[in-house]
């Protein structure tokens, strides 16, 4: 590591022969990889219950019900790929009353809606990861995951590189997933 006042190493000064290949660096993605979780508590440190406090822009929400919202996933798989989640701090799936569980089902389905009329996928991932040891990265909020897929939308970035190449930005992906929602309850 250079001393404070000698700059920073540029690639060209390590040894060996360019790749040829871009770097796409995420250090924000870094608390994931150092194994740091949201708080099991409800409030402004759990992701799922801060962003129905926020703006719909800031906190990335695609549609508000009266007991589960629709949100962007900030680290997503594809463009698109949306969490639905109850405003009620629970954990399981079995933990939703009957109302939240008819409307949790609801959002789901006009989810995938909005995003066959916003992006027209040939197929969708839907599911949800319940308790650390299932994958879930925040395992203290229920959240369903649902993710638009279509042909070669995967390729070796993830395996190789631990990088997925997104090819439109979080705030445009929302635009037109909010635009797509209106009517989606009766098509």
């Amino acid at each position: 590591m250079p001393a404070p006042d000698e700059p920073a190493e540029d690639a060209d000064d390590f040894v060996g022969v360019r790749d040829g290949f871009q770097r796409l660096w995420t250090p924000h993605r870094m608390v994931y990889v150092g194994g740091e979780k949201p708080s099991r508590e409800a409030g402004d440190s759990c992701p799922f219950c801060a962003a129905p406090g926020k703006s719909d822009a800031q906190g990335l929400v695609v549609h508000r019900g009266e007991l589960c919202y629709v949100v962007l996933n900030l680290f997503p798989y594809n463009p698109g790929h949306v969490l639905v989640c109850p405003y009620r701090h629970v954990s399981r799936y079995v933990d939703l009353d009957d109302a939240e569980t008819v409307e949790f089902t609801a959002l789901t389905r006009q989810a995938i809606r909005a995003l066959e009329s916003a992006s027209q996928p040939m197929g969708f991932n839907i599911g949800m990861n319940q308790g650390d040891v299932a994958g879930a990265g925040v395992a203290a909020h229920l959240h369903q995951h649902v993710v638009p897929r279509w042909g070669g939308d995967s390729n070796f970035l993830p395996v190789v590189a631990q990088t997925k190449a997104l090819p439109m930005l979080l705030e445009d992906v929302r635009t037109r997933l909010v635009e797509a929602w209106p009517g989606v309850d009766g098509q």
